[in-house]
């Protein structure tokens, strides 16, 4: 039976967050009375850019679904020396935030499927986007949800803290 917005909790032990695609749509399929919202990434470093913009999508609904790249998906959109963490851990430092509801792993180059089969209320992704440039904006709008584009932390992103690493700086 789908999941209601009261239902919603926030487990103590973030493994109980991480969740496969269809163990995530048994819970959260339609029909459904909670506002559930996807975003996705890599999340290889999280920083502080990354906690403020899952908080913000999380005050967009009453779910927040993370969809994380496995390593092999980040190897393939990142190069051969990412990710820097493993998928299990990341995945595991996602689910202990108090904003993440679940997580979900996808090992395809984007969360197009995982998308198309949650069919999320609303889809967030971050202002380095343009809208046209979203994987699953067209599917979730045809299903009558909406597509966000976030604000950016200036200044915070992994690159940029992965370039101080190696600049010693």
């Amino acid at each position: 039976m789908p999941i209601s917005a009261r239902d919603v909790v926030n487990p103590v032990d973030p493994a109980a967050k991480i969740v496969s695609r269809d163990e995530l749509i048994a819970r959260l399929g339609r029909p459904r009375e909670a506002r559930v919202v996807f975003t996705n990434g890599c999340f290889d470093v999280l920083h502080r850019g990354h906690v403020e913009y899952l908080a913000a999508a999380r005050a967009m609904g009453d779910v927040l679904v993370v969809g994380l790249n496995t390593d092999d998906s980040v190897r393939r959109l990142k190069g051969p020396t990412r990710p820097v963490n493993a998928e299990d851990d990341r995945a595991y430092v996602l689910a202990g935030l108090a904003a993440v509801d679940y997580v979900a792993l996808f090992g395809e180059d984007t969360p197009r499927g995982l998308i198309a089969a949650l069919l999320p209320d609303v889809l967030v992704k971050g202002g380095d986007y343009r809208k046209e440039e979203i994987v699953g904006a067209a599917e979730v709008e045809a299903a009558g949800g909406r597509v966000v584009i976030a604000p950016l932390v200036p200044g915070r992103s992994t690159t940029s803290i992965l370039q101080r690493v190696r600049e010693g700086t």
